[in-house]
């Protein structure tokens, strides 16, 4: 194909910084076509002071995010398209990771308290009792960072009966989230301390303390986040869209040192230096959102659906704020401008995804490389009555049984590894599916197709066995990038900006491939129904820990593996049948 010649006119074109846990990328796209033109990607550390800690660099983040942008400007050169043509600039981040900074010389006053990496199976982590509200349905991670554990627990023992913090942010009191990793900061670092006495300094999620350095940093940086990141923070009223002073209050967190919150789509700031000097900001949503905008879930109803490690879910539930009586999390999946409505979104993880293909191939060795599981699947079409269910840490929603562990049943003579195979990648659509009731229950409504993306949805045995597990259709876009371009689509559709309309009938008609259900709806509720016996017989096989295990000490975290995270730190289980014997269970991301 022949490159286009110099200052050739493609339309309006648009970035996006997409900086994740363990990489940042820029991505440019056209706003015309949602076509993907060039983009470079940055591998970012992670670094492991003591044991449970997970931090980052500020500076490395930020520098990775000045690299990206300079490189994919020289790709776009190298490829005769005039960078003069990037009309703006979007942000999606990772959520919750908190960074404090010195305004005055823009220096971090700590490295940043890191957000799970990715999510994948090892030991649950206590939940705090508060109230009836329990984390995301099985967020996990490779890494958590557990130096909130006692702060947490402080703080759940001044509210326990008291619902307040999920009736204002619809998330539970967790380690997970920024308030409590903040809390830690105030109470531990005399840096940080001493600078808030002096007035100097200023908190942020990710997206804050790059909007602030890219637009100016000590002069004139603009200090703001967006209303998805702000709803992550556990310090956000998502009814009122403003910092609670009750929740500040609760946490003891001076509201002065807080980002003015914004729309998702407005220009904040221009950028001030590099290759891009002089393009607006305007766009800023956490990394889920982003990929709900980039899926172009508008309606209500519609959920995405993202396949990595684990799974993240997030269905639209518009403008009405709906709270989960199954264990997901209530937050706000976008305001795409200033005088635009917020609109709300349940969200909810399976723990263990592609964590169980990793599995198979690190632990078993019957494949040796995570694709051939699908060819192995393919061999069989079937797992010949074999049910695999991955409880490696317990079951989470709508279980909530610490004391399950992983099964392999219904294995005959016959069974070989391609059953299997066959029956782990089964097992990632029946949790989906348990995800995806728990939803329907919640709203209130059935959905009428689940949009996918993510690393998981090449296997196309794995996309068919989830439409006929859901019996829905399954969607999956041609283009992989969602979170970037959703990112992209805020900052385009910004006003002072207008170069990508959000209206239905101007987006772009975006390449799929559909998966139906390929089997009656009978079958595939006896598959369900026995999937759901196979989880039965997993529970029972440990003693449930007590009260005096969650809250001996930290002591007690000496012996657990780090890294299950399912968005919390400490959980009540609600319920009969838990009240009377499993009050509480450790487990551990969520959650853009």
């Amino acid at each position: 194909m022949e490159a286009p010649k110099k200052n050739a006119v493609l339309g309006p074109l648009v970035g996006a910084v997409d900086q994740g846990t363990s990489s940042t990328r820029f991505l440019v796209f056209n706003s015309k076509t949602a076509e993907l033109l060039s983009h470079h990607q940055v591998e970012i550390k992670q670094e492991f002071p003591k044991e449970g800690w997970v931090e980052q660099d500020p500076k490395e983040i930020l520098q990775s995010v000045y690299e990206c942008i300079e490189k994919t400007c020289e790709k776009l050169e190298e490829l005769n398209i005039d960078i003069s043509n990037i009309k703006a600039i979007g942000i999606s981040n990772q959520r919750e990771t908190t960074v404090i900074w010195d305004k005055n010389t823009g220096e971090p006053l700590y490295n940043a308290i890191a957000a799970p990496v990715s999510p994948g199976p090892s030991d649950p982590v206590a939940v705090v009792p508060s109230g009836s509200s329990v984390p995301a349905a099985g967020t996990s991670s490779v890494w958590l960072d557990l130096r909130t554990q006692s702060t947490v627990a402080n703080l759940g023992g001044t509210i326990l009966g008291n619902n307040f913090i999920k009736s204002k942010t619809g998330l539970p009191l967790s380690t997970y989230f920024s308030a409590v990793k903040l809390r830690w900061l105030l109470d531990n670092v005399e840096k940080v301390q001493k600078a808030v006495e002096e007035d100097r300094a200023l908190f942020g999620t990710i997206d804050s303390w790059l909007i602030w350095s890219l637009t100016g940093g000590p002069k004139g940086g603009v200090h703001c986040t967006d209303v998805t990141n702000a709803s992550r923070t556990m310090l956000f009223n998502i009814h009122s869209l403003q910092w609670d002073q009750e929740l500040c209050q609760f946490f003891d967190i001076p509201e002065k040192i807080l980002p003015s919150v914004r729309s998702c789509s407005e220009i904040y700031g221009l950028m001030k230096s590099g290759a891009l000097e002089g393009v607006p900001i305007s766009g800023c949503l956490g990394d889920q959102s982003a990929a709900l905008v980039g899926q172009m879930c508008f309606q209500d109803g519609q959920a995405k659906n993202t396949y990595g490690t684990g799974c993240f879910l997030l269905c639209n539930t518009g403008r009405k704020c709906v709270f989960s009586d199954h264990g997901l999390l209530t937050t706000v999946a976008y305001q795409l401008g200033r005088d635009k409505p917020v609109y709300y979104a349940l969200e909810g993880s399976v723990a263990i995804a592609g964590a169980v293909v990793r599995w198979l191939r690190d632990n078993l060795g019957i494949i040796t490389t995570s694709d051939e599981i699908e060819k192995l699947a393919k061999q069989v079409g079937t797992s010949y009555g074999c049910y695999f269910v991955p409880a490696f840490s317990g079951l989470y929603a709508p279980y909530w049984d610490p004391s399950a562990r992983g099964i392999i049943c219904g294995l005959t003579q016959f069974t070989n590894k391609c059953h299997i195979a066959f029956a782990a990648l089964e097992a990632v659509c029946f949790q989906t599916r348990e995800i995806l009731d728990a939803m329907n229950r919640d709203c209130g409504f059935s959905l009428r197709h689940l949009q996918v993306d993510g690393g998981m949805t090449n296997n196309k045995i794995l996309m068919q066995l989830q439409a006929d597990i859901l019996y829905i259709p399954v969607v999956k876009p041609s283009m992989p990038e969602t979170t970037a371009l959703g990112a992209a689509m805020a900052a385009g559709a910004a006003e002072g900006v207008n170069v990508w309309s959000l209206e239905p009938k101007d987006l772009s008609a975006v390449t799929v491939e559909r998966f139906e259900p390929q089997i009656n709806a009978e079958e595939s509720e006896i598959r369900f129904s026995t999937w759901k016996k196979a989880v039965r017989k997993s529970m029972g096989w440990v003693k449930t820990p007590s009260l005096a295990d969650i809250f001996g000490g930290p002591s007690i975290f000496s012996s657990l593996p780090l890294g299950f995270f399912v968005m919390g730190s400490m959980l009540m289980l609600i319920g009969g049948r838990y009240i009377s014997g499993q009050l509480l269970f450790k487990l551990d991301h969520f959650i853009s």
